[in-house]
Formats: C-alpha cells, sequence, structure tokens
C-alpha cells in the first residue's frame, strides 16, 4: 500500500521527488526533469530512457523506483519496453519485462508496495483495451484478465494505493470517451463508476491524493479544455474543481506528492514547458516557477512519494 506523505518532523513520511520524462518538442525525447519537493525545484536527472519516445506512460512503487513503459519513438515505431528509474539514486536500468505489445498513447497507474499497471493504447492492431501488470517484487508482467470496457487510446490513470487504480476517458478510433473504469485491489477485477468525465475526453493527465481523491485535468473534447475533474474515492463520486488550468491544453502529464499537492505538467497547443501545481486538501491551483526542461507534450509523470 502507498504510504502517504506527510510533514517533515511530524513522524510521517514526507515526499521526495516527481519526474516528468519523454515526450516530444521538435522529435521524441528521452530527458527526465525531477520536481523535488518540498521546494518545488527542478533538475535534470543523468539518467535518460533507453531511447527518445513519446505518448508513453508512468507509474511508481513509491520509496523504491518508478516506471516509464511503452510509447512510440522518433521513427513512428511502438515500443514495448519498460525503464525502471531506482530511487534514491535516480538510475535506471530496463526490465526483461515488456508489455505484452508495443504500443504508444497508453496509461498508467500502480498500487505502490505491490504492482503498477499500463492499460489501453494503440498496437500495430489499432486500440487496445488490455491491461498489463508489473509484480514490483521481481519485476515480472501478467496480463490481467479484466478489461477495459471498450478499446481505447489516450487514456489517462489514477490509483487510490492499496485500494482501487482508474482508467478515464479515452478515444476509440470514433468517439471520444468520457467513462472511468476501476480496478479493484488485489482482485484486479473491473468495474465502471456510474460517475463519468465532465465532457467526453481524450489526452489528459492524471494524479491522485491517495487515500482521497484522484484529478483528471485537461485533454481534447473537441478543443483543449482547462477543466479538471476530482473522483472522491469514497463514493467514486465525480466534482469538477473551481481551479482550472493555466491554459487549456492537451497531451500533458500528471503526478502528485500525496498527501500535499499534485502537478500537472506540459502539454500542448502550443507547446508548454509550465507546470501547474494543485495543493491539497483545497485544490487550489498555483503555478510553478520551475518548468520543464523544453516545452513538449505527449510525455509522461510518476512520483516518489516517500515511504516509511
Amino acid at each position: 500500500m502507498q504510504i502517504l506523505a506527510g510533514v517533515a518532523g511530524a513522524g510521517g513520511p514526507v515526499g521526495v521527488a516527481g519526474y516528468f520524462g519523454g515526450g516530444f518538442d521538435t522529435g521524441s525525447l528521452s530527458g527526465i526533469d525531477k520536481i523535488t519537493f518540498p521546494a518545488d525545484s527542478k533538475s535534470t536527472l543523468a539518467a535518460t530512457l533507453t531511447s527518445g519516445r513519446e505518448l508513453l506512460a508512468g507509474m511508481a512503487n513509491s520509496g523504491t523506483a518508478g516506471y516509464f513503459g511503452g510509447g512510440r519513438d522518433s521513427g513512428g515505431s511502438a515500443l514495448s519496453g519498460i525503464d525502471k528509474i531506482t530511487f534514491p539514486a535516480d538510475t535506471k536500468s530496463t526490465l526483461v519485462a515488456t508489455l505484452t505489445s508495443a504500443r504508444h498513447s497508453l496509461a498508467g497507474m500502480a498500487n505502490s508496495g505491490t504492482a503498477g499497471y499500463f492499460g489501453g493504447g494503440s498496437d500495430s492492431g489499432g486500440r487496445i483495451s488490455g491491461i498489463d501488470k508489473i509484480t514490483f517484487s521481481a519485476d515480472t508482467k501478467s496480463t490481467l484478465a479484466a478489461t477495459l470496457s471498450s478499446v481505447r487510446s489516450n487514456v489517462a490513470g489514477i490509483a487510490n494505493s492499496g485500494t482501487a487504480g482508474y482508467f478515464g476517458g479515452g478515444f476509440d478510433g470514433t468517439n471520444f470517451l468520457s467513462d472511468i473504469d476501476k480496478i479493484t485491489f488485489p482482485a484486479d477485477t473491473k468495474s465502471t463508476l456510474a460517475a463519468t468525465l465532465t465532457s467526453a475526453r481524450r489526452g489528459m493527465g492524471g494524479m491522485a491524493d491517495s487515500g482521497t481523491a484522484g484529478y483528471f485535468g485537461g485533454g481534447d473534447d473537441g478543443t483543449n479544455i482547462s477543466g479538471i475533474d476530482k473522483i472522491t474515492f469514497a463514493a467514486d463520486s465525480k466534482s469538477t474543481l473551481a481551479a482550472t488550468l493555466t491554459s487549456a491544453i492537451a497531451n500533458l502529464a500528471g503526478m502528485a506528492n500525496s498527501g500535499t499537492a499534485g502537478y500537472f505538467g506540459g502539454g500542448g497547443t502550443p507547446l508548454t514547458s509550465g507546470i501547474d501545481k494543485i495543493t491539497f486538501p483545497a485544490d487550489t491551483k498555483s503555478t510553478l516557477a520551475a518548468t520543464l526542461t523544453t516545452a513538449r507534450w505527449q510525455l509522461a509523470g510518476m512520483a516518489d512519494s516517500g515511504s516509511l
């Protein structure tokens, strides 16, 4: 189960850092930017992704390692590899395990301490509904019997670690989607929420205050949007924040210092390097002085929210 971030000196764990990896500016990127909590300062890792990639997904075993999976390289080829960033040294290795098929435009979320999940996306056969599971103890891959409600790409993921993960929105090849599928841990069964996104959309960023609520921000519902939908975990109910992103934007990424704040970074069009911060529990928005190394979209986020 994910350990929530706490207050330094109060006996609780303290969030460490969030990471934004890959993306596209004038080409596919391999760099990884790190936002160190609580100062919200930006540095760039010496370690890079195995290759430049866009439309990838991220998830993390908080306190141990983060993972970036799938994506598309600069030649337009989908990727099946999964890179691992081991905390706190921020060293990169590549898993022996790979995704079931090379794919891009997928989403990630994690039951921290146990397993991470990559769902949906597009592979050589088209959009898919499958969900791959990476069991953290050995970094092995299995594929869930449960699938998303429909094939979809450009989906977003969030997780209430220890309880359930959620995949929201996306594009099925014809229609934008507003539904939200829930994967309940540890049985990995799928249900679909009665609550839906405010509008059918693709290309959102997702992040969560584990134990409390998850957030889907931005995206494209025919035009880029700035709104942020909130899923309160106790009842899986949806509300929409009064706060909005600084600009209407799609293909952004999210990550969170659970218990403290969540962050939405990058996106387009136009491409941005900005990072918006949603402070919990008031859900107020501010914009960091720190920015991504370059303006980019189609990136991925994950975070080390600390451990006991």
